[in-house]
């Protein structure tokens, strides 16, 4: 008889889901210069209004990477809601997806993953057939995968703004769901460092256009969050607001 896979408690799924975004954030520290943005100095640790919710946000930027945020929320010990991310969004030198980690618990697993496209995939082919054909066997597998269930965000703009091969599933809070989870995270930053490595640069003529649309699809993505409506009942709206623009670099 097979043994059914033994559900973590929040706090142990929620350490598992941060040590993820640790290894994934040495691995990106380890290949690019980044440096600390003082803007979102005061976010390194931050509370809800009545102490119960705790959270931590860091930003930094370098030569190559315009804006890497990477942030928890939650309070592992008394909530089985937490959420974090990874987000790295590259200089208009190359025109590279943006890269994109989103972890929680529901108190199941939930995981985003996906390469934030920098033009339009509907007739730029050569770019979906370069980025995103190569990652549609990933989607499809996945899709299959009796362990994980799609979620599908209830927003349009957050059904838009995500790519064809956005990876967003929950799952049981397993070891072995953990595992896949990881396992899809590492496969999914090492292609896109490859990526990195071999990409054309973006003529000169070209680069403040990308780099304006970049900042602005940063920006809208951050404000139109469904999450922000209930960050500002837990944080007031001061301090929520502030959050949203750290996402973007809203205050640098």
């Amino acid at each position: 008889m097979t043994q059914q896979p033994t559900d973590l408690d929040n706090k142990a799924v929620f350490e598992q889901l941060w040590g993820i975004t640790k290894e994934l954030h040495h691995k990106l520290e380890a290949r690019f210069q980044l440096h600390p943005d003082p803007s979102v100095e005061d976010l390194q640790k931050y509370s809800s209004l009545d102490g119960n919710m705790k959270g931590s946000l860091t930003a930094f930027s370098g030569k190559e990477i315009d804006w890497l945020v990477h942030s928890w929320l939650g309070n592992p010990e008394k909530s089985n809601f937490s959420t974090m991310r990874l987000t790295t969004w590259l200089k208009s030198h190359i025109q590279v997806p943006h890269l994109a980690f989103e972890f929680g618990t529901l108190p199941n697993i939930f995981f985003y993953i996906d390469y934030i496209p920098r033009t339009e995939l509907l007739t730029d082919l050569a770019y979906l057939d370069r980025y995103y054909e190569p990652v549609n066997q990933t989607f499809l597998k996945l899709q299959e995968d009796s362990r994980l269930k799609a979620f599908t965000s209830k927003s349009a703009y957050i059904r838009l703004f995500q790519s064809p091969v956005s990876l967003c599933y929950t799952s049981a809070p397993t070891l072995d769901t953990l595992e896949l989870t990881r396992t899809v995270a590492h496969e999914t930053l090492d292609r896109w460092l490859t990526w990195v490595d071999a990409a054309e640069p973006v003529p000169e003529d070209a680069r403040e256009a990308l780099a304006s649309r970049d900042l602005e699809l940063r920006r809208i993505g951050a404000e139109r969050d469904p999450g922000n409506k209930f960050a500002a009942q837990m944080f007031g709206s001061e301090l929520t607001d502030k959050l949203v623009r750290s996402l973007w670099g809203g205050d640098r």
